[in-house]
């Protein structure tokens, strides 16, 4: 008898996801756990997912900059340009969670409909992912490359512009991810 239930209730929760896929443009009340209400609530986290990857390649890259430090002190000022990068990606990050604050509508007094669609929900989830998950990239590969590269300028000072050019290339990644979120946040559907 309690699997009976479990079935029922399994199989309504399907039906609720099933028509919320099938009608991007579903406009539902506040209170219901769609997925309009449910992206609405889980966008701001996302675009934060760049800060991890800021995070790490700065303190990766800190961690060879005060390597190299003990041997070559001269040399630490310019070999700061790896943390910079990794501090750039956070501001990205930032940007889009912003713009996709700016999307969000409250709902109307008095009746608990709202005119956020589950179309723009999961095209600011979409936006939120693309620009968090391309940070978190870009921001390990500066933190990897900053930390070898770092190490190996610290020995030879000609190996400076190839460390550059690969930290350049890392950076582009998060650049990328914040150029389609952008593209990405503004596909809306206006429930009326």
């Amino acid at each position: 008898m309690q699997m009976a239930g479990l079935a029922e209730g399994g199989q309504a929760g399907c039906r609720a996801w099933r028509r919320a896929f099938t009608n991007p443009g579903r406009c539902a009340p506040v209170s219901h756990p769609d997925l309009a209400s449910v992206t609405n609530r889980n966008i701001p986290p996302l675009p934060l997912c760049i800060d991890i990857g800021a995070a790490y390649g700065t303190a990766k890259s800190g961690v060879g900059i005060a390597s190299m430090g003990v041997t070559n002190p001269e040399k630490i000022m310019r070999n700061l340009i790896p943390v910079v990068m990794a501090g750039v990606l956070g501001i990205y990050g930032l940007i889009v969670a912003v713009i996709l604050n700016q999307g969000l509508e409250t709902p109307e007094d008095g009746t608990l409909k709202t005119k956020y669609s589950s179309y723009t929900g999961f095209a600011h989830l979409a936006a939120g992912l693309c620009c968090g998950l391309s940070g978190l990239a870009a921001g390990m590969a500066i933190g990897i490359v900053g930390d070898a590269g770092v190490r190996a300028v610290g020995q030879q000072d000609k190996l400076f512009v190839g460390m550059i050019l690969i930290l350049i290339f890392a950076e582009a990644l998060g650049l990328y991810g914040l150029i389609v979120a952008i593209i990405l946040s503004q596909q809306t559907f206006s429930c009326e």
